[in-house]
């Protein structure tokens, strides 16, 4: 430990093309710090930017090669050495000569011929304001790191949360194969081609697309709440037994509340996936279920979903149908525009239509 007028043996960088005047400067300084020498503003700005820099700088002003204006200039313009204290030393006494450094970016200046008190005391001072400065930004560095950590953790939580809870409506269906993951890429393609849609624009930002892609995977949670009989019948649903399985849109929205509730608050990123399970069968023209909305009071989650679990629905093999050729099933979705889906994400499906074609493609359900 060092004297207790000085924090931790910082090192202090001399600039002066008068050897008498550096050997002066050390000796007053020695005792307190590690001194550095530079005899030219070429050697300073080497020392300062190197790979060891100095906690601050003493800087004559008159040098003959560099002066000490210059070398400050280029310091103040340097991305790490910007950040280290420089105080001139100098025997003009002019308010303009003063106003030129400071506007340079020096910290202080202390007159020529040098008083020993206040050069210690000017080098305390600053040292002391460049520690708490470096501390802090040190500390700043840290709490960054530490918030991009928890947040990188927290949105692994919220992933995990909705693909475990996703796997539990998947176990029931064993038909469904891939296409919670077909999905997702769907829900992708379609809000990005909108992203800059006039109608779109205000809503689907890069934080609500990447909410979309996470949420899909919840649209037919509800299921779970559908009897085995009818979830797995092999076959053609009965009238009666339809009714039962449209259910599952209400249900799908409750059991993510029901979560909520037993967790004691409103988690926000369930917000969408509550909209896209529990409206996604909903019909532009009005005939959808289960609230029968229309138009734009449908969500545009569940409104994109719409068109993305359709096209699934149709390419896919189910024990009472075929799968059907990606271009029947775009003709399908062409067909129902304005009645069945927005138009608007009608001609956005059409536009990335092969986008689609390959995200099925890579992600086939296995072979029974």
């Amino acid at each position: 430990m060092i004297s207790s007028d000085f924090s931790d043996r910082a090192t202090i960088l001399v600039v002066d093309d008068t050897p008498d005047e550096i050997a002066m400067m050390n000796e007053l300084l020695k005792d307190h710090v590690r001194v550095r020498a530079a005899t030219s503003g070429e050697r300073a700005l080497a020392i300062a930017t190197g790979a060891n820099p100095p906690d601050l700088i003493l800087l004559d002003i008159m040098m003959p090669d560099i002066d000490g204006y210059e070398v400050c200039r280029q310091l103040k313009t340097h991305p790490t050495a910007c950040a280290i204290p420089i105080i001139f030393l100098t025997a003009k006494s002019r308010m303009a000569d003063e106003k030129r450094g400071f506007d340079l970016g020096a910290v202080d200046f202390i007159a020529k011929p040098i008083s020993p008190a206040i050069l210690l005391a000017r080098v305390k001072t600053h040292l002391r304001v460049k520690a708490t400065a470096d501390f802090l930004r040190d500390k700043n560095v840290f709490l960054e790191r530490e918030i991009a950590k928890r947040t990188k953790e927290v949105m692994a939580i919220q992933e995990v949360t909705i693909l475990a809870m996703a796997s539990l409506a998947e176990t029931r269906d064993l038909t469904t194969g891939q296409h919670i993951r077909r999905t997702q890429f769907y829900m992708s393609a379609l809000a990005t081609s909108l992203q800059n849609h006039p109608r779109f624009a205000y809503y689907l930002d890069e934080t609500t697309i990447a909410m979309l892609f996470k949420s899909a995977p919840l649209h037919d949670i509800g299921k779970v709440g559908i009897p085995d009989r009818i979830l797995l019948k092999p076959g053609r649903l009965t009238a009666d037994e339809f009714t039962i399985m449209k259910t599952h849109a209400a249900l799908g929205r409750q059991a993510i509340e029901h979560a909520e509730r037993w967790l004691g608050t409103s988690l926000e990123f369930l917000t969408m996936a509550k909209e896209i399970a529990h409206f996604h069968h909903e019909r532009w023209d009005g005939d959808g279920y289960p609230d029968g909305l229309s138009g734009d009071d449908i969500p545009i989650s569940a409104r994109l979903m719409a068109v993305a679990d359709v096209y699934d629905a149709l390419i896919s093999r189910r024990v009472y149908k075929e799968s059907l050729p990606h271009a029947v099933a775009v003709e399908a979705i062409i067909d129902g525009k304005a009645s069945r889906f927005d138009p608007d994400v009608v001609d956005a499906f059409v536009g990335v239509q092969e986008e689609f074609r390959s995200i099925a493609a890579h992600f086939t359900d296995p072979v029974a």
